[in-house]
């Protein structure tokens, strides 16, 4: 088993290894494994805010618009040409990942995709607007049953499909799985979806910044995604929608406003669509929390995607061998896949005693989140988690499984969890 001093050494060696004091450290004794929910904050993003509001804000007031009005598009090319494998004017940063998904069904719907279907697992915003849409419209919705630590498979797909009338589905799932961190092999499931005639709507919320995404090689047609997490946009950062450049002139948003108007500032009496992904755009954008978004963006660009998904994967394999020597003697079982190729950045721990091990983690200075009913996830973000992070962290998961020092907590569950 590796010790300590084994994984120092790999941080030693690490080319990322500078990058962390890029970002904002307040207490290095307090191991944060919780990346998958919210990002560090990026320094350069104190000074980036500090100059919207200064001088854009303060002293620019209402000029600064010519400056912030393209801003949603302007961050919609930088991922989608650096992180979504897509191309400029596809990607519009814009609300919440759960609006986002709204507009984006809402639209399929309208366009004759009258058959929902989604795995029960998915993340809940996923499935609750899907049954929105399924009762306000009354269109079918199928929920399949999918593999609690592999996700969703191909062939799970084809068979939720099997009697959906050619032409009709829309697919939602997740690029990688909230809970157990399994990564959806979304080639093979695309090719499924489009022999049906049908349209795939990814969630790269999990996803985006951890792992390679490749929207256009697979021909996947719409897609939603947050910010917040490995991208380091901010606590509620805007989200992001993509839709394939060959059917924004045939797809409308249900919500109209009038940052999708065609001629905005003519402000003219009915609503005309503006060409492209902007048609997607509803009332007026956060500029500030926009701003914030891009020296994340940056400082991953830096590192390089290739680069953070190499280190992810040995980071998430040190965490398994770790489970193994450790932690599996305790009554753990592993809840991610152990290939690397089929898992994303986070690895779930099971335990009964999920919840209160979790509180006992916090007060030894290790922040992992809990997933409902047993799961312990822990989220280890490239750009900054160390591999002797991950070593000090089980070490204290095992020390207090061992004193079974959990047990003083209740099991009663806080909001946040």
């Amino acid at each position: 088993m590796i010790s300590r001093a084994e994984a120092e050494a790999l941080d030693r060696a690490d080319p990322l290894a500078p990058l962390r004091q890029r970002v904002v450290i307040a207490n290095p004794s307090r191991l944060y494994l919780d990346g998958n929910s919210l990002g560090r904050l990026p320094v350069a993003t104190r000074v980036r805010l500090q100059q919207v509001i200064d001088a854009e804000w303060g002293e620019g007031l209402v000029e600064s618009w010519a400056q912030w009005i393209d801003l949603d598009k302007r961050l919609g090319d930088k991922l989608a040409c650096h992180f979504l494998g897509a191309a400029a004017g596809e990607v519009l940063v814009s609300d919440s990942t759960t609006v986002n998904l709204y507009k984006l069904v809402g639209a399929a719907v309208a366009s004759g995709k009258t058959v929902l279907v989604t795995d029960g697992d998915n993340f809940p915003t996923d499935r609750y607007v899907l049954q929105g849409w399924a009762q306000q419209l009354g269109v079918t919705l199928n929920v399949f049953a999918s593999h609690p630590v592999y996700g969703p498979q191909a062939a799970e797909v084809a068979t939720a499909l099997r009697h959906v009338p050619h032409g009709t589905a829309l697919v939602c799932l997740s690029h990688v799985s909230y809970r157990s961190g399994a990564l959806a092999d979304m080639a093979a499931i695309n090719a499924v979806v489009h022999q049906a005639g049908g349209w795939v709507l990814w969630d790269l919320c999990h996803a985006v910044g951890a792992v390679p995404i490749a929207l256009h090689a697979t021909g996947t047609e719409l897609a939603v995604g947050c910010t917040y997490k490995y991208l380091n946009g901010g606590p509620g950062a805007p989200a992001f929608l993509y839709v394939r450049r060959d059917l924004q002139e045939t797809l409308r948003s249900p919500i109209w406003g009038w940052f999708g108007q065609r001629d905005q500032f003519a402000f003219g009496a009915q609503y005309q669509p503006a060409p492209g992904v902007q048609r997607f755009a509803t009332g007026t954008p956060p500029v500030v929390a926009m701003a914030a978004i891009e020296p994340g963006l940056d400082l991953l660009l830096e590192a390089g995607l290739e680069r953070l998904r190499h280190k992810s994967i040995a980071l998430t394999a040190l965490l398994i061998a770790l489970y193994d020597a450790w932690l599996a003697p305790y009554g753990f079982t592993l809840g991610t896949p152990r290939e690397p190729q089929r898992r994303g950045s986070h690895v779930a721990l099971r335990h009964p005693e999920a919840y209160r091990i979790s509180r006992a983690l916090l007060r030894a200075g290790v922040v992992v989140d809990f997933r409902e009913p047993d799961t312990l996830r822990c989220g280890l973000a490239p750009l900054y988690t160390r591999f002797v992070d991950v070593w000090e962290a089980m070490d204290r998961l095992r020390t207090l499984m061992a004193t079974q020092a959990y047990t003083a907590f209740s099991p009663t569950r806080a909001r946040v969890t």
